[in-house]
Formats: structure tokens, C-alpha cells, sequence
């Protein structure tokens, strides 16, 4: 039997408000300049709060008012800035992350990561941290993993508060969703 373990990205192994925050208050403050947002104090942790969530549920939650057109303007800039800040080398790992993938490498786990981010934030991740050397696969955007990964029939989807899981992933997730892992 094939040992799968499916890993949650962002707030898992990434350290993603290094990156996400400095590009959510620029483009915040182009929303101000645009007249469409008042100036406020956004504290981190409000902005970490929104780590997990896909892109219309952080805009719906943080400004429902706001126009659509802003709004997916607003997220297609915060995801350029990332992109960029990654190609830039300022995204980071946990620290102890690639000791601990090496590790379950070497136990011969096989190891895949499923997330809610887009394909370009993906496969920037995938080739500024070389992850192909630890990761059989890493799925995005609704990413679906039947057919892709031993002992998993049906896809898992989702983030973090969002995760769902079928069968014995299920089970799993409901005992360890703090720790973003599915063991199958």
C-alpha cells in the first residue's frame, strides 16, 4: 500500500503573510487612490484571518459593498504583487519544512499538496522552491486528485476552515485539521 500524505500549502509549509501582506496594503492603497475604500489601519491579524480563503470569499467578507469590477481587479493585483515578491526570492518555508519533506521522502510517503491557490501562483511556488524533489503533485484551483494519488477515489477540495474530505480522509481531516495534513 502506497502511503499518501496531501499537504495544504499556504500557511502549512509557505509563510504566506510575508508575501500576501505587503501585496494586499498596496493594493489596498490603490483602492483609496480610486476613491472606492476609506484609509484605515488594517491589523495583521485581520489580514492573516483571511489566509485560507479563496478570493471572492476575502473580498465578500472584508468589503461586500464594493464594486465587483474593484473587487476583481483588487484580487488580480494582490495576486500579481505575490507572483512577483516569489520570482523575487522573498517567499519563505517554515523553518525545519524541507528537512521534515525530505524525511517523509525518504520513508517513501508519497507526498502531494492541494490548494485553493490559482496556476501561476502554483507554478511560481513549484519552481522558485524546486518542489519537485519532495512533491508528486501539487493541485490547484479546485484541483481534483481522483486518478492522481494512490488510495484516494474521490477529490478533496477546499482550504484550511473550508477543507472537505471523503472516506478515511475524511475521518483524518476531522482529527488534524489544525495541522492543514491529510495522512490516506
Amino acid at each position: 500500500m502506497i502511503k499518501t500524505i496531501i499537504f495544504d500549502y499556504d500557511g502549512t509549509i509557505h509563510q504566506t503573510l510575508g508575501i500576501y501582506e505587503p501585496a494586499f496594503r498596496e493594493i489596498y492603497q490603490w483602492l483609496t487612490e480610486q476613491k472606492v475604500a476609506e484609509e484605515q489601519k488594517i491589523a495583521s491579524s485581520k489580514i492573516a484571518g483571511w489566509l485560507g480563503l479563496n478570493s471572492k470569499e476575502m473580498w465578500d467578507t472584508f468589503m461586500p459593498e464594493l464594486d465587483q469590477k474593484y473587487k476583481d481587479q483588487a484580487s488580480k493585483m494582490v495576486g500579481e504583487r505575490m507572483i512577483e515578491q516569489v520570482r523575487k526570492h522573498k517567499a519563505v518555508w517554515y523553518s525545519g519544512a524541507e528537512k521534515m519533506l525530505t524525511t517523509l521522502k525518504n520513508q517513501g510517503y508519497y507526498l502531494v499538496v492541494l490548494s485553493n491557490c490559482k496556476t501561476a501562483y502554483r507554478k511560481a511556488h513549484w519552481k522558485e522552491f524546486g518542489m519537485k524533489q519532495w512533491f508528486e503533485r501539487f493541485s490547484s484551483k479546485n484541483g481534483d486528485c481522483a486518478g492522481y494519488y494512490p488510495g484516494i477515489s474521490r477529490p478533496l477540495s477546499g482550504d484550511r476552515r473550508q477543507k472537505t474530505g471523503f472516506g478515511m480522509c475524511q475521518i483524518l481531516w476531522q482529527s488534524v485539521c489544525r495541522m492543514s495534513v491529510w495522512i490516506c
